[in-house]
């Protein structure tokens, strides 16, 4: 899949999250950039504000768990694989607050495989990757991180 093709799928993506998901809308949720392997998703902080003028934590996990998630969504897609993702586990660290608009990047975590994946995926119909995302701070330095165990369930014919 060339960078123009990765582009018009992942915005797909962010059109599918604004019709299913009101707060990825009222976070007003936007494309940063897919190349395949990282997605970037970004929101601005004036809808994201908490009453100490920084971004809402609340905000900063749904935004890691939205990208994360739609990594997970975006490998299914290329696939042509039809499946239900969930997380199924995660944990989240906030490590400095977040005083301006801010993204949040996602990425297979390491030792994850998408082979793996999706052999599991063929033989059972359910299989479980674990992704790392991080809302990028100052000097380099992550502001918050959320690690988490992701599940795609096949979609029954019945369900359609």
């Amino acid at each position: 899949m060339n960078k123009l093709d990765q582009q018009a799928a992942a915005q797909a993506l962010v059109t599918f999250i604004h019709e299913g998901i009101p707060l990825a809308r009222a976070m007003a949720l936007e494309l940063g950039d897919y190349d395949g392997e990282h997605l970037r998703l970004a929101s601005p902080l004036a809808p994201n504000v908490n009453d100490k003028g920084c971004a809402f934590g609340g905000s900063l996990v749904s935004l890691m768990t939205l990208t994360g998630w739609g990594l997970v969504e975006l490998a299914l897609r290329r696939q042509g694989e039809d499946c239900d993702v969930f997380v199924g586990e995660s944990t989240v660290r906030y490590l400095s607050p977040v005083w301006n608009d801010f993204a949040a990047v996602a990425q297979r975590a390491e030792g994850a495989n998408w082979a793996t994946f999706f052999a599991t995926l063929a033989a059972r119909g359910r299989a479980r990757i674990e992704v790392a995302c991080q809302v990028p701070g100052e000097h380099g330095k992550p502001a918050a991180t959320l690690a988490a165990q992701f599940v795609a369930k096949r979609r029954s014919a019945a369900a359609e």
